[in-house]
């Protein structure tokens, strides 16, 4: 996976991650835990141990067999097919929101306090990194650097941690299984497209309609020269 983010799927207490999906595919690539683990550079002994580790909590996910005519081997069962397949999901959801995960709004330089720059933009007032000395920018900051509030449990635009925050109103909610994308327009032809988990979906009752606050940190924000 690339571009920084790593997808995990959390169940009943346990975390499972791209190593652990890579070795229920070399499983079911090999058909033998040995060969699996192998072809992973991994020993016997740790991909017996995470695969036992997985089992303890999520039930049965390789059957394996031993000896016989036809030597032992190991197969995944139902349950470790259907929890690859949920992960490859995830992933695959997850890899589509890295490519358009970037927000640029156009804006007007209006003050600086060193690199901290103020600037105007048609959906309100944003404060960004800005190393050029320049007026007319492009204010750029990743979707997954966006949160989502309740207008009234919003943060304030003037505490410590220098968050900008947008009013807006929910447009769309495409629900994943994990995750949601969550389109919020913020001013005329101006949607943000945030990615949020599901629990914050329903936590924050995200439907289309619903007024929500977006925020985001000025330190996370680059003004760019256009």
């Amino acid at each position: 996976m690339d571009a920084g983010f790593e997808a995990h799927l959390r169940i009943d207490g346990v975390s499972f991650d791209a190593s652990d999906a890579a070795l229920l595919a070399a499983i079911d690539e090999h058909r033998s835990l040995n060969a699996a683990a192998e072809a992973l550079g991994r020993s016997y002994s740790r991909a017996h141990d995470r695969l036992k580790e997985l089992e303890s909590v999520l039930g049965s996910l390789a059957e394996r067999s031993r000896g016989g005519r036809q030597g032992g081997g190991s197969e995944l069962t139902s349950k470790g097919r259907d929890l690859l397949d949920r992960f490859d999901r995830l992933q695959a959801v997850l890899s589509d929101s890295a490519r358009t995960d970037e927000v640029a709004i156009e804006g007007q330089v209006r003050d600086r306090d060193g690199e901290l720059a103020t600037v105007e933009t048609p959906a309100g007032t944003v404060r960004a990194l800005l190393f050029e000395d320049v007026t007319a920018v492009e204010v750029l900051f990743r979707a997954d650097a966006i949160t989502l509030h309740r207008p009234e449990t919003s943060p304030s635009a003037t505490d410590t941690s220098a968050r900008n925050r947008f009013d807006g109103i929910v447009e769309r909610v495409a629900s994943g299984e994990a995750i949601a994308h969550v389109d919020v327009a913020v001013a005329a032809d101006l949607t943000l497209r945030v990615t949020v988990t599901q629990d914050s979906i329903s936590m924050l009752e995200l439907e289309s309609g619903t007024p929500v606050v977006a925020s985001f940190k000025a330190t996370a924000t680059r003004a760019v020269p256009r």
